[in-house]
């Protein structure tokens, strides 16, 4: 499958992610030919076990991630960051979860934008917002590349993607920038072979990204 990076917007110290920023990155798109193509959305939710003995709760992971991913709609994402550990399910086992009473559902996220054509790439600029609410959280993107599904063959041709694409954001003046961060795949198993596994670990990272500056952003106004 096409390989791709997940972007986070990573604000100026001192500023925060707003719907003025979304929108003028949106624009960005257009302003290089980005051909508007529909929406997008991918949900990631944090997951608690349902104890009933509160003393067993070292046994189970704190950090346990399930994602929904648009490209694979039969299918359910699930990570444990702490234990590197990436696992592709059918996406019956929501309700099977829920039948169970193993875990609940602490949080849900939505990540959800458009999607836009340019050339061999793709690419999906959204906001974060918690489900049921509008409260913007965060800004991410995807830059997808169509012909090349080999993380190693790709690296050359995103790195120059992804200057061209920053320069243009720059010129804008905006207080942040897009920060890519790529985790190490193969500490969770996966190959260089691109798999939607891949961009469960990512979004997984972006999500840890963006409440690690969420945190340093109430420190500092603290």
């Amino acid at each position: 499958m096409p390989l791709k990076w997940v972007l986070n917007w990573q604000p100026n110290a001192g500023s925060t992610v707003n719907s003025q920023i979304l929108n003028e990155v949106s624009q960005c798109v257009e302003s290089i030919n980005g051909v508007k193509e529909g929406r997008w959305k991918a949900t990631l939710t944090f997951y608690k076990p349902m104890l009933r003995d509160q003393a067993l709760a070292a046994d189970f992971p704190r950090d346990f991630l399930g994602i929904s991913l648009p490209e694979q709609p039969n299918k359910y994402y699930f990570i444990l960051r702490g234990h590197k550990i990436v696992l592709e399910a059918d996406s019956s086992i929501q309700l099977i979860m829920e039948k169970l009473q193993s875990y609940k559902s602490r949080v849900a996220l939505n990540f959800e934008g458009f999607q836009y054509q340019l050339g061999d790439f793709q690419l999906r600029v959204g906001k974060v917002v918690p489900t049921h609410s509008e409260n913007l959280r965060g800004i991410v993107m995807e830059v997808e590349y169509l012909p090349i599904s080999s993380l190693e063959k790709s690296r050359q041709v995103m790195d120059e993607f992804v200057d061209i694409w920053q320069d243009t954001v720059s010129k804008r003046s905006l207080p942040g920038h897009f920060l890519h961060i790529e985790p190490n795949f193969s500490d969770y198993g996966l190959a260089d072979h691109y798999t939607s596994q891949h961009t469960a670990v990512q979004y997984a990272h972006v999500m840890a990204q963006l409440i690690a500056s969420v945190q340093a952003g109430q420190a500092a106004r603290n």
